[in-house]
């Protein structure tokens, strides 16, 4: 559609000639000024929707029904436009295609015909929404008031996603001022079934939703290697656990476990998610022509009712940090006692949590320390707001002076320096897909492995603990929710003469 030419004035004269029989032909031409070129008879036009406009009125070749009619994205459209250009196909052939095979499937129309083409920097998207911009006659007058418009539309737009951003920046300070509130009033919940998930109205849990509505947590969980291959190696090496099973993904996010399942051989998958990353989800699934085996469904599983009675397996990625922070454990076992198939399966279908002691000196001191002298003033009553808050970040394997202890165990945790101080203690979680599993899968989110996007907790001890080699500090640890908001914990040490909680928001 563009002619590329280094004069504008007179170009027409230079235009090549058409032989007889090229009358319904595409020449998809160059150009390095502002002059474009209709399809067919190489008139210059002045703008890309004046020659959209003489293409549709004078040939018949509407590329924009072409794009919506096959559902092109931005890879297809770029492969059809090369595609005419470097096969000078007729009128009809676009006209008349068939759903598929499209004939510029191949990878090779992926390459530019033409350098710097103009034509590939435009938005396909934009032109199926900004249509209206092209739909009047294509003189230069109303070209440049059309061109106008287009660029009153594309400022609409970049306000608009100025005003999503600013509300995504609200919904995570709403987020934060909810769990800050939820901790300082929790001795004042209301009487009755309190602290399960499916007790949350939908208005209660919005803001929860809202944060993994944001695109950017979910590409920093995609990219945590350690979680997301985990996943995929476990489902890729039993394809027998999966073939023709029907999957139920609860919190699906961006689908990436349901496209495993269903690459692993599941019949049907069944995917689950309440925030708007759903409708992602659902172009995601349509771009890799995965959506007639996976269903998505907006909604948390306690309300909506799935299009089958039972599934065989369940699959999610519920755990946050220290493993139960969200309680999205909870919508699972939901899931499961609702809809899981005798015999059938949950995974990851193991856990577990583990504790290790920490010296880490500096960090006390910047943290904790730091308030019995500011600037000459005392401020220690200040580590009662902030020793109870647990922090969450990547904690250096080398200030572990102990080995790791699973909960539950009677030896909370046997160190093994000579002597040493206590200023912390460190939670992590283990997880692990064995069940009906030939080769079983694992992963750890502890500071000696490889960092994943859920860090450690870090629990630090107002005043530290002093050890020695061999010496056991034993003590028990009570992890519940927050009566008023059932996502947030509250972590509880008892280590016999010292007695603290940590919140967890």
């Amino acid at each position: 559609i563009f002619y590329h030419t280094s004069e504008c004035d007179g170009a027409a004269d230079d235009m090549p000639k058409l032989s007889d029989g090229d009358d319904d032909k595409l020449f998809l031409m160059q150009r390095v000024h502002i002059s474009t070129c209709a399809v067919v008879c190489f008139r210059l036009l002045t703008s890309v929707p004046a020659a959209l406009q003489h293409c549709a009125d004078e040939h018949g070749v509407n590329l924009v029904d072409v794009i919506r009619r096959h559902n092109l994205d931005d890879y297809g459209y770029i492969k059809m436009i090369n595609f005419i250009r470097s096969t000078k196909c007729a009128a009809s052939l676009l006209t008349g295609l068939t759903d598929a095979p499209l004939p510029w499937e191949s990878e090779d129309f992926l390459r530019p015909v033409l350098q710097d083409d103009p034509l590939l920097q435009t938005d396909p998207e934009e032109l199926c929404e900004d249509s209206s911009l092209w739909t009047g006659p294509s003189s230069g007058a109303e070209s440049h008031d059309a061109l106008q418009r287009r660029a009153q539309a594309a400022e609409d737009r970049a306000r608009s996603s100025e005003e999503a951003l600013t509300r995504a920046m609200d919904d995570l300070h709403k987020l934060k001022l909810l769990a800050q509130g939820l901790v300082l009033n929790a001795g004042t919940g209301k009487a009755g079934n309190l602290g399960s998930v499916a007790e949350l109205r939908e208005d209660e849990d919005e803001a929860y939703f809202g944060s993994y509505g944001h695109y950017g947590i979910h590409e920093e969980m995609l990219k945590d290697k350690v979680r997301t291959e985990s996943y995929r190696d476990f489902m890729y090496r039993n394809p027998d656990a999966f073939r023709d099973k029907v999957v139920l993904d609860v919190g699906c996010g961006t689908g990436i476990l349901s496209m495993f399942a269903a690459r692993a051989g599941a019949k049907q998958v069944i995917a689950v998610d309440q925030s708007e990353i759903i409708y992602q989800a659902m172009d995601i699934v349509r771009s890799n022509q995965l959506e007639d085996k996976i269903t998505l469904i907006k909604g948390r599983i306690e309300d909506i009712k799935l299009p089958v009675e039972t599934v065989d397996i369940i699959i999610s990625e519920w755990m946050g940090y220290f493993l139960l922070f969200e309680s999205m454990l909870d919508s699972v076992l939901y899931a499961r006692d609702r809809y899981l198939a005798d015999g059938g399966s949950v995974y990851p279908d193991l856990c577990n949590i583990s504790l290790a002691a920490v010296r880490d000196a500096q960090k006390h001191q910047e943290h904790i320390a730091f308030w019995d002298d500011v600037y000459g003033f005392n401020m220690g009553c200040m580590k009662k707001a902030v020793v109870p808050e647990a922090v969450v970040e990547v904690v250096s394997d080398d200030t572990l002076i102990s080995e790791p202890a699973v909960i539950q165990v009677n030896a909370l945790m046997r160190h093994s320096p000579r002597h040493s101080t206590c200023s912390a203690i460190v939670g992590y979680f283990d997880i692990f897909f064995e069940k009906g599993c030939g080769n079983k899968v694992m992963f750890s989110t502890g500071p000696q492995v490889t960092k994943t996007h859920w860090k450690q907790t870090v629990f630090l001890l107002e005043k530290p603990v002093s050890v020695r080699a061999g010496e056991e500090l034993r003590g028990k640890i009570i992890v519940r929710k927050n009566k008023k908001d059932p996502r947030s914990l509250w972590v509880t040490f008892d280590l016999g003469d010292r007695k603290q909680t940590y919140s967890l928001q």
